[in-house]
């Protein structure tokens, strides 16, 4: 396929990103990175994660179990890593991006049950590997791209033999997994003495000694001494250059910086053969000036119940970090957890100094009361406010509290019994919410479109009247109180193409300076180089706020030429 370097055609390359030792420490941030040195090569790169559990996708976990359910376009739920690759490629990718074990064993036995294999006995080799090679090798069949980089997540063992050892594709037959690639391998682990780095290297090492394909470069967290990068070079057999100090960085936009510097991206076109050309800076130096030397400093406090876990909300505080970077501002976040704020007194103790408000998505009715009272703060003291999905539910219970005078309001998801669910179940969930069909998989998900009403703050900050965003729910505003809910001055401001479903909110601005709500996730689709309309809507409301208290003037602030 042609390249977007030459325009010539050439063979896609397969890449794989491994780890040893501990999960979270980087491989995915590592991978992104890689991928946009690439593609700042005018190379076309793709990405995906090889993720070991069974379920089949991460949507029925609970947040401290796996972080962020991210959601892509065509609704698939996937690992918080695929949201890495979409805003570092800045892409859009397909739910394919994300394999599972439990993805590759259904759809194996599903096969088995429709009589694809043909009286074949199902095994692990060759059904089960190929059908890992069929997802790999797919993610180059319809789109035009150089390199595929695969991130393979840790302890990934694709199969177990009931009553007996584990069975390993990899070590059992490893050359069913083999495909026309290199090997690039990354380890991280923290450490505090320069030999446990290297044990963790010769460990993966040994690891990748049973598969057949080679080993071409070794990142390490940290790997500052050269007498330890000589050593892992010889007991990993690697090139001395093939081993790169991926240090801490300041900011996660740093490190397409930091690994370019060690050398990885022209190691990677160098030995996968890829066209050579200079790297284009332009657009991310001057996103890294607006990380570093902001012109303004605000203050966003994000109010929900998993905040022990910030990954459980990575997709919103990043979009909030771009709409500071949209705006020339560092975005500070506050965690609040939304218990506390139930009470007035709370809710001003815990939002005070405060420069705009977040309420982001979630399930269960653990927190609700706090998240109310937040939204009773900003509302009633003009805080800059931004509720996403459930916090838009939020928005709507509120306002029908304490501005339509339905003091019974509240959501059908909490209490089914309850007097006036101002918030509903679907129709088309309710089978779903009595147990009648699986609750994987099955809420309204991925793309949908709103049309915007005109002279609304949503349809000023996107600049069009339709608009297209990513959802994630099973509950909506009951229409039967919409009428009441806009005598009372809520505005519903963004509606499905058929009128039917609420998809924005707010107050006009005459009655607060930014209260919007979304029933959709638009974190998911912002990009650092590409903020997104209601985050640097918010974000701008924010310095605004924070202006006229005084403060919002990033200390030492440059301006750019």
């Amino acid at each position: 396929m042609p390249s977007a370097a030459t325009g010539r055609s050439r063979p896609t390359k397969h890449l794989f990103v491994t780890g040893g030792v501990a999960s979270s420490l980087g491989k995915g941030l590592t991978a992104s990175s890689l991928g946009r040195l690439l593609t700042l090569r005018g190379l076309r790169v793709t990405m995906q994660k090889l993720d070991p559990y069974l379920n089949v996708d991460p949507g029925t976990m609970n947040p401290f179990q796996h972080g962020e359910v991210f959601v892509t376009d065509d609704g698939a739920e996937t690992d918080l890593d695929i949201g890495h690759y979409e805003r570092f490629l800045d892409t859009d990718l397909h739910g394919s991006a994300n394999v599972t074990t439990g993805q590759v064993y259904s759809n194996v036995i599903a096969k088995e049950r429709r009589g694809e294999y043909l009286g074949d006995t199902v095994q692990v080799i060759p059904h089960i590997t190929n059908e890992i090679k069929d997802r790999i090798r797919g993610m180059a069949v319809d789109t035009e791209v150089d390199v595929v980089i695969t991130e393979v997540g840790r302890r990934h063992r694709v199969a177990a033999v009931p009553g007996g050892r584990p069975a390993d594709p990899a070590r059992d037959r490893p050359r069913e997994l083999l495909l026309p690639a290199r090997l690039a391998a990354a380890l991280h682990r923290p450490v505090r003495r320069a030999e446990d780095q290297a044990d963790a290297a010769l460990g993966g090492r040994a690891a990748l000694h049973r598969h057949p394909a080679r080993r071409d470069r070794v990142p390490l967290r940290p790997a500052d001494h050269d007498g330890l990068k000589h050593k892992i070079s010889m007991m990993c057999d690697v090139d001395r250059d093939a081993v790169v100090s991926a240090v801490d960085a300041a900011s996660i936009y740093d490190i397409p910086k930091v690994l370019h510097s060690e050398g990885l991206d022209a190691y990677v076109v160098r030995r996968l053969d890829l066209p050579f050309r200079d790297v284009d800076w332009g657009a991310w130096d001057e996103l890294l000036r607006r990380v570093h030397r902001p012109a303004h400093d605000v203050t966003i406090a994000l109010v929900g119940k998993y905040i022990d876990l910030p990954d459980a909300y990575l997709s919103v505080t990043e979009a909030l970090r771009h709409g500071g970077f949209g705006n020339d501002a560092k975005v500070r976040i506050r965690w609040v957890k939304s218990d506390d704020c139930e009470t007035p007194e709370g809710a001003k103790r815990e939002l005070d100094g405060v420069d705009g408000v977040l309420i982001p998505g979630g399930f269960g009715v653990r927190g609700i009361e706090g998240k109310l009272g937040a939204v009773r703060h900003a509302r009633e003291n003009g805080v800059p406010l931004l509720g996403i999905c459930l916090g838009l539910q939020c928005m709507v219970i509120e306002a029908a509290r304490d501005l339509a005078g339905i003091p019974g309001a509240g959501s059908a998801e909490f209490d089914a019994t309850t007097a006036d669910p101002v918030v509903a179940t679907m129709a088309d969930q309710l089978d779903v919410v009595a147990g009648e069909r699986d609750m994987g998989g099955t809420m309204r998900l991925g793309l949908y479109p709103a049309d915007l009403a005109e002279d609304s703050i949503v349809r000023d900050l996107y600049g069009e009247s339709k608009v297209s965003e990513r959802h994630r729910h099973r509950y909506e505003v009951n229409n039967t109180y919409r009428d009441r809910l806009e005598e009372a001055g809520l505005r519903f401001s963004g509606l499905s193409p058929d009128g039917r479903l609420v998809e924005y909110v707010e107050l006009p601005r005459d009655r607060h300076p930014f209260f919007v709500g979304t029933q959709a996730h638009p974190e998911f689709r912002s990009r650092p180089t590409r903020p997104h309309p209601l985050f640097t809507g918010l974000i701008a409301a924010a310095i605004g706020y924070a202006g006229e208290h005084g403060r919002g003037r990033a200390p030492g602030a440059v301006t750019a030429s």
